[in-house]
């Protein structure tokens, strides 16, 4: 496949891959999207105990190499992924628990990169033998529903940031509101990078540069703590680590691929209900990316990678789908990895601001779930799709857990892998597609005697409408 080197310049409407803003407004879009992305980045290595700056390196890195294997074709952005928390935690321990060795990080490394090579063959072997297969194992419904559990799966983590600063969530989250629907031209294209630096200018006036903030009215507003900021270098190479290969280790953490599968999968097809074009003909091709990424990122001590749904939320809103956005939010994210000052200027972004603008991102996610069903047809009085949504979606954003041995399903993967053998195992039942009887009459309406003929203009059981 030829690389994409070229976009059509287009100044409004909706901006599709092969098109992009004036340049000006492309570089900021690309900063909304490193914005976008920082906090999961960040989040996840601290939870297992990685270094967040090489998270942020290798996610530029990453997303680099996603851009040359489907030719920039496919607009996306790579960040560290939660599904490699829980099987790494597993294999060397975590900080939360208590039991986290930091000298067996190359342990979980060697994993990381038997994960990124075993999504590399799934890749290999997808863009050999063509989608077909694909389509038929996750149809609209299915996808819908995982697209959708991805979403819903985040609401705690946003509830989680904004019970830290409500009053900085609810400002950040008006103002992300009001830019998106008040403004026009550029402004209205960076909602989440403007309601983000007016959440953060309210907490610097309101809370002060003390991390406990101060009491407004009602709230305690949360400050921001500059200490890291000042102490921070402008410059310098992060700590670059090398993997060990353990067997354990490797068992435990190579079938995340699995799920990083299910995962990417879903944010394709995400993509695709909001842009209107073929994305899943590059789907080998992204497997190979994604896969590819994630080895070159354990060799050097970052946590594995994935296709970000926050950038998903993010082109949801902004409607620009512009591929050459991600080299450049790329670019920036390689940089920040470079400059330990920046990199704490960014996390020193109170917790409140955070909360207000996943709430945003998250919710967005879960809405593009149900545009799949709305575009793909999807006909919720067919049994099939009723029941295999519901079940789907419960255990996806109810985080149900199950374990086999050592390794856990929990949340997003549960809820996409029980979508996808659901609707195999019951999609041949003999009601699978009939119509999905519901309660004979509404509550309230009344049966008239045998004999006796309805009333003109009210049919037995229909509520009198």
């Amino acid at each position: 496949m030829v690389l994409q080197l070229t976009w059509r310049e287009k100044t409004g409407g909706v901006i599709a891959p092969d098109e992009r803003l004036p340049w000006g407004q492309t570089v900021a879009l690309g900063l909304q999207h490193v914005l976008a992305m920082f906090g999961a980045t960040v989040v996840a290595p601290l939870v297992m105990g990685f270094d967040p700056n090489l998270a942020i390196f290798f996610s530029g890195i990453g997303t680099l190499i996603f851009f040359v294997f489907v030719g920039g074709r496919v607009p996306s952005y790579l960040g560290s992924s939660f599904s490699f928390i829980g099987p790494i935690a597993a294999a060397i321990g975590s900080p939360a628990a208590g039991n986290f060795n930091p000298a067996d990080i190359p342990k979980a490394l060697g994993g990381i990169i038997a994960a990124g090579l075993l999504y590399t063959i799934i890749g290999l072997i997808v863009h050999i033998s063509g989608t077909a297969w694909i389509d038929r194992l996750m149809p609209p419904v299915v996808t819908g529903s995982v697209v959708m559990i991805i979403g819903l799966n985040l609401a705690p983590a946003a509830w989680g940031l904004v019970q830290q600063g409500p009053f900085l969530a609810i400002v950040t989250l008006f103002a992300v509101l009001i830019v998106g629907l008040y403004t026009r031209g550029i402004w209205a294209r960076l909602p989440v990078l403007l309601g983000t630096v007016i959440g953060y200018v309210v907490a610097l006036i309101l809370g002060g540069t003390s991390p406990e903030g101060r009491q407004i009215w009602f709230f305690q507003v949360q400050g921001v703590d500059l200490s890291a900021v000042r102490d921070a270098a402008w410059f310098g190479l992060p700590d670059f680590v090398g993997p060990a290969f353990d067997t354990r280790a490797v068992t435990l953490i190579a079938p995340v691929a699995i799920v990083l599968v299910a995962e990417n999968f879903g944010h394709i097809k995400a993509v695709e209900a909001m842009t209107s074009r073929n994305m899943t003909q590059y789907l080998g091709r992204a497997f190979m990316g994604d896969g590819v990424a994630t080895m070159v990122a354990g060799t050097g001590g970052g946590t594995g990678v994935t296709t970000y749904a926050e950038n998903i939320g993010v082109m949801a809103m902004t409607r620009v789908y512009s591929t050459i956005i991600f080299p450049i939010a790329a670019l920036v994210a390689i940089l920040l990895g470079l400059s330990p000052k920046f990199g704490a200027l960014v996390q020193s972004i109170p917790a409140g601001v955070l909360g207000g603008i996943t709430t945003v991102l998250f919710g967005l996610i879960a809405v593009t779930g149900g545009r799949i069903w709305v575009e793909g047809g999807v006909d919720f009085t067919k049994g099939i799709n009723l029941f295999i949504a519901a079940v789907a979606l419960i255990l996806g954003a109810a985080d149900y857990k199950l374990r086999l041995g050592d390794f856990e399903f929990a949340g997003i993967a549960l809820g996409t892998f029980g979508a996808i053998i659901l609707y195999q195992l019951f999609k041949g039942a003999p009601q699978a597609f009939g119509e999905f009887e519901a309660a004979p009459a509404e509550a309230g309406a009344v049966e008239p005697p045998p004999g006796v003929e309805p009333e003109p203009g009210r049919q037995s059981g229909s509520g009198g409408r």
